[in-house]
């Protein structure tokens, strides 16, 4: 984290425990504002966990996720569908924003709808394509214009041009002071996007640091 950058979150001590399998041993982090932080690591490595716990869809066994006072407002987007499959993206959009207490719950929609590109033809969530279906969930997240974005895989079902056009959404959020982040197993969003890097490997953080250390650590090979 860069130095005098405002701490938005701060992870102690957070571990998760399925009886006795570690799916995440303890692990401190913290989440400045302006930075893009990248977690990576081999599949089974524990990266959605951590990232769940951190947007606190998932509970710690073990440690606390504590957010900076005045609170911040977190984006949470998973790797699944994360919406009702029977309402279109509209009617989604729509139904989250009144729950989440959003001024013209419509203009909302109509706003997300536009900066995430996502067709407005009626048709329900389920019959859209894996890649429109996380736009969705990006677009559901930045609904209350979130200060920290939390992204599982954002770009796994997306092609190139929804890839740019989600990082450029997404990276705005970093731009006006707040913060994003992501898993990905993508070096290219690796290398152009990340500010700070966080390796995990079979639940374990083996490696925390800049980008540029990282690229110097044998943990850059954790790809290979």
């Amino acid at each position: 984290m860069a130095a005098g950058a405002r701490t938005l979150l701060s992870a102690r001590g957070v571990a998760r425990r399925y009886g006795r399998h570690v799916a995440l041993a303890p692990i401190d982090l913290d989440i400045g504002a302006g930075e893009l932080v990248a977690v990576i690591g081999p599949n089974g490595a524990g990266k959605s966990t951590l990232v769940a716990i951190l947007a606190e869809a998932l509970e710690a066994t073990e440690g606390s996720v504590e957010l900076a006072d005045p609170r911040p407002v977190v984006g949470w987007v998973p790797q699944r569908p994360a919406q009702y499959g029977r309402l279109s993206p509209r009617e989604n959009l729509e139904l989250f924003a009144r729950l989440e207490g959003v001024e013209d719950a419509p203009g909302a929609a109509t706003r997300l709808l536009e900066l995430v590109a996502l067709p407005d033809d009626g048709r329900p969530a389920s019959e859209l394509s894996l890649g429109n279906q996380q736009r969705l969930n990006l677009g559901i997240a930045l609904l209350d214009d979130p200060d920290l974005l939390i992204l599982d895989e954002p770009t796994a079902a997306l092609d190139p041009r929804q890839r740019r056009r989600l990082w450029e959404v997404a990276t705005a959020t970093r731009d006006r002071g707040g913060a994003v982040v992501f898993v990905t197993q993508n070096l290219e969003e690796l290398e152009r996007l990340a500010d700070r890097v966080v390796v995990l490997r079979a639940g374990e953080l083996v490696f925390e640091g800049t980008r540029a250390a990282y690229e110097s650590t044998p943990e850059a090979h954790v790809f290979a």
